[in-house]
């Protein structure tokens, strides 16, 4: 397929066997044995967490490799509380008090109603995001909420909305077979991909086909399943429906197709038996097993992981010497999630230094791993609410306007950035969405969002405050770019940068060094703070808007 063929596709997530070529780098997946610095402990936590944040990395600087990976791929942290009514002033709620949740309470018939809550929800899951715990769980949350791709417009009850992100979040580590069987019968996904019509009078092929190609197989040329394969899988999932009356899903033999279904020689002409009865519904878990048979599910799921974690492009030897004994390790843990994971972020490949400051950050990590960094303060939602989700929207609206909409992407096969190539991740910059992210770094440093007598902004003191040795500018330079910067910038560049900066264009470090020392002697003055204010502002504000710092 040519790019032509390939832009102008119905179909999108191609997930193709890479062209034999010149390698990139032979590294494999045997576990990593060499230096184990604050270079790799940075490199990990930007990969596996929204942001890198200082406590962060001497946290777990202060472990070994295996013990680091082990604690974020096995969170402690309870699950996060479920989102409040914070819309009452707009869009009144007569079940639901301000400040409780709407959780308990769905509601199919006020789209009004419907739509505020999703707008919590959606604000909510920023908070979620900047709140993480030492973990990797809210990166694969949005992995996975990418991968089985959905969109709350579509779904439309905000209820059902919470429910599908919630079933992610639990089972983001678990087994990938349970996860596409819980997703399969999820009311968002029913409503979403209308399995909640499929019937055996009326079969619907959406879900069917999306089971096959987006969410296990991939598409390409060593996937051969058939147009009749899919006429056949919808068929097997006739019956699933919605109570309208308590919002649980249920299986309504009355609506399946009790025939047998016999499927293509590429699932070696698997026969699943109809069954009539409340037996019909374990159709669905045979249909599963039959997919997750093919050893490309293992692959497809692999290289979809490897590229949100690892780098976009996946030639020959990454094939070869990565996806391959992935895709082995989560066949013969019978897929599971965490057992591939570990393999991943152990190897020798993850911390090449290849594969390290490579890829541009989604507007998410641009966004929420500036919060973090920056330890920026939001009001708590525990006591102000209000004021809490009304920043996390302002948040929100700005990875919106970056091109990234948390649970709406812009179709079932989720965010192009993660599957379209030639481009991968360099779709995330453009003529329009640069500006907009230096735009934001810069609304942050300067003057942040203001609601309510309360701004969220980054306190460019607090944070310099916070480094080894603030009063020194070639280590400050250094250790602020420790902590921002995945690549090196040249030396030339960081005494630029000092010298027309924090030095405001002298040549000796003590203009800097006295400057800080005499804020110190007397941090009430208020002429002495907003010499040091502004020269951080305008440092900040200038390493962010740098190339560099898009990287991760």
């Amino acid at each position: 397929m040519d790019r032509r063929d390939f832009l102008t596709a119905r179909r999108k997530k191609i997930a193709i066997a890479p062209p034999a070529r010149t390698f990139r780098t032979q590294s494999g997946l045997n576990e990593y044995a060499g230096p184990w610095t604050r270079n790799e402990v940075q490199h990990l936590l930007k990969r596996t967490m929204f942001g890198s944040v200082k406590a962060d990395i001497d946290y777990f600087s202060a472990r070994s490799m295996d013990q680091a990976i082990d604690e974020l791929l096995n969170s402690s942290a309870a699950l996060p509380l479920p989102p409040v009514n914070d819309y009452s002033m707009d869009t009144p709620d007569a079940a639901v008090t301000a400040g409780a949740t709407w959780i308990n309470n769905p509601n199919d018939t006020d789209d009004d109603l419907n739509e505020a809550r999703r707008t919590s929800f959606k604000r909510w899951w920023v908070g979620v995001m900047i709140n993480q715990d030492r973990s990797i769980r809210e990166k694969l949350t949005l992995f996975w909420a990418d991968h089985f791709g959905t969109e709350t417009n579509t779904i439309g009850i905000s209820h059902f909305v919470y429910r599908h992100n919630d079933l992610l979040r639990k089972n983001c580590l678990g087994n990938f077979k349970a996860l596409v069987k819980n997703v399969t019968v999820d009311p968002g996904m029913l409503i979403y991909l209308n399995g909640y019509l499929n019937s055996a009078s009326a079969p619907d092929e959406n879900y069917g086909r999306e089971l096959m190609e987006l969410f296990t197989q991939g598409k390409g040329p060593v996937v051969a399943y058939t147009e009749d394969d899919v006429r056949k899988a919808a068929r097997v999932l006739t019956g699933w429906r919605i109570n309208p009356t308590t919002f649980d899903v249920y299986f309504d033999d009355t609506k399946h197709d009790t025939n047998n279904k016999q499927f293509s020689s590429y699932y070696s002409n698997t026969n699943i038996t109809g069954q009539s009865g409340a037996a019909g519904a374990l159709e669905t878990d045979d249909l599963i097993t039959m997919l997750l048979a093919k050893d490309e599910v293992s692959k497809y799921i692999c290289r979809s992981l490897y590229r949100w974690f690892v780098y976009y492009e996946i030639d020959a030897a990454a094939e070869s010497n990565v996806i391959e004994p992935m895709a082995l390790i989560f066949r013969n843990s019978n897929y599971d999630i965490k057992a591939v994971l570990t393999a991943m972020l152990k190897s020798e490949h993850f911390f090449d230094v290849l594969n390290q400051g490579c890829l541009i950050k989604p507007p998410v990590d641009q966004v929420v791993g500036c919060m973090r960094e920056y330890g920026v303060v939001i009001p708590p939602a525990a006591t102000e609410y209000n004021d809490s989700y009304a920043m996390w929207g302002y948040l929100l609206n700005s990875m919106d306007r970056m091109g990234q909409s948390i649970g709406d992407p812009p179709d079932v096969s989720g965010w192009p950035a993660y599957y379209q190539a030639p481009g991968f991740h360099e779709i995330w910059i453009n003529h329009d969405t640069l500006p907009k992210r230096n735009q934001f770094t810069d609304s942050m440093t300067w003057n942040g969002y203001t609601r309510n007598n309360k701004t969220i902004q980054i306190d460019t003191i607090a944070f310099t405050k916070t480094l080894s040795n603030p009063g020194d500018p070639n280590v400050l330079v250094n250790d602020a770019l420790a902590i921002l910067y995945r690549v090196p910038i040249s030396d030339a560049s960081k005494q630029h940068i000092k010298q027309s900066i924090l030095l405001s264009g002298q040549t000796q470090d003590y203009y800097w060094t006295n400057a800080w020392n005499g804020y110190l002697a007397d941090p009430t003055n208020t002429a002495t703070v907003a010499i040091i204010a502004n020269r951080l502002k305008s440092f900040y504000q200038y390493l962010m808007n740098l190339s560099e710092y898009q990287l991760s």
